[in-house]
């Protein structure tokens, strides 16, 4: 990885680390359930932002290598990999049907 996305992705995993001690902290202590919520989904945001820095590390690392080697299968099979990790190509993830007893 390259050092700068290398350090720029450890950065923000070390605040999420941080974050969700607070989440954790929060549902342990019983706080308002929209409270939670959105750290959730404020935790949520930062994972894909860690995400985007990952895909364009490999855009810029292995997809160029690819090209340059001109191997062009190899990098439609990778990006087709990739974008099944990324949210705003896949869209958000399937909601679950909890039965409320």
């Amino acid at each position: 990885m390259k050092e700068d996305h290398k350090r720029n992705a450890l950065n923000r995993l070390k605040t999420i680390r941080g974050h969700l001690d607070g989440v954790i902290a929060m549902v342990e202590g019983d706080r308002y359930c929209p409270d939670v919520m959105k750290q959730v989904s404020a935790l949520q945001a930062s994972l894909e932002r860690v995400n985007r820095i990952v895909l364009q590390n490999h855009l810029e690392t292995c997809v160029a290598d690819a090209l340059r080697e001109n191997r062009a299968a190899e990098i439609i099979d990778e990006l087709m990999e990739t974008m099944k990790y990324t949210a705003a190509v896949t869209g958000p993830a399937p909601t679950l049907d909890l039965e409320i007893q």
